[in-house]
């Protein structure tokens, strides 16, 4: 007797319905899986962890549609995929942060668009439940788009925060400076600030007297130039979601751009995975 194997037909239907998503998922989890068996030949094993995370990360979208019955929309989904894998392997594994001084500005930015695509989408959706019994203007729902994208860039600079004074581990990257200013400088000691300029090198005295020059060209910014940058284009990020929420919901829906990036409610009788079916 012949057995049969029910989810096969799914992951076909899956496929066809969805080939953009699949081909970038199978493709980007290929690579993950190689950089994992990489990383464990080499017994970088903090590596191996992200590799491992990574793969979780990416099973994350097909979830959450079928946990809560949403409808990710294929070029929402392959950017989610496409962030993971650019701000763990690449980033982190590939030290693309260090190599190309633009990537950590680019995911930022990135990472306020999705998340005020999250913010906005969670709020449409109850506001297009009939059960509720209140209704959301487009202006208010992009402005509540774009304080969700804000509060999660401020906490996650809240974390890299906490992890650099807890484990040194330098997540708010440093920025050479060739000018300060502060008042801890008044040899007064009021609050006026004094300002040194043109500095090109600074010596480092330890607690035994030893001297250290660090060789930078300059003074060491501890982290402040990266985290408002990483929050100003996080800000951009938002607003340009928050703009493209706006005319979505002024529209309601109409045209093909917006719903590119906005998920959907699922009915009763569709499969999350294949709104098609």
């Amino acid at each position: 007797m012949k057995h049969t194997h029910p989810e096969r037909p799914r992951l076909r239907d899956q496929v066809r319905a969805r080939p953009g998503v699949t081909i970038v998922y199978v493709t980007l989890r290929a690579l993950v899986i190689a950089s994992l068996v990489a990383q464990v030949l080499h017994r970088n094993y903090e590596n191996v962890f992200l590799c491992v995370l990574t793969l979780f990360l990416f099973t994350l979208p097909s979830f959450i549609e079928r946990s809560i019955r949403i409808d990710i929309p294929d070029t929402l989904e392959i950017i989610i995929l496409l962030f993971i894998f650019a701000a763990e392997i690449l980033g982190e594994i590939q030290a693309y942060y260090i190599q190309y001084p633009g990537w950590d500005t680019m995911l930022h930015t990135l990472n306020g668009f999705l998340c005020a695509a999250i913010g906005f989408s969670l709020l449409d959706i109850l506001n297009r439940n009939e059960k509720l019994k209140f209704s959301l203007t487009p202006v208010y729902l992009s402005i509540v788009a774009f304080c969700f994208s804000m509060t999660i860039g401020v906490l996650w600079e809240f974390f890299e925060f906490f992890m650099d004074q807890t484990f040194l581990l330098d997540m708010q990257k440093d920025t050479v400076v060739h000018s300060i200013g502060s008042v801890m400088l008044d040899p007064a000691g009021g609050n006026v600030p004094v300002s040194i300029k043109n500095i090109t090198d600074v010596i480092v005295v330890t607690a035994d007297g030893a001297q250290q020059s660090l060789g930078l060209g300059g003074y060491l910014d501890i982290g402040i130039i990266d985290t408002m940058k990483d929050l100003l284009v996080n800000f951009i990020g938002a607003v340009v979601f928050s703009t493209i929420g706006y005319f979505y919901v002024k529209n309601r829906g109409k045209g093909k751009f917006a719903p590119q990036f906005i998920p959907t409610v699922v009915l009763e009788d569709e499969d999350p995975t294949n709104p098609s079916a």
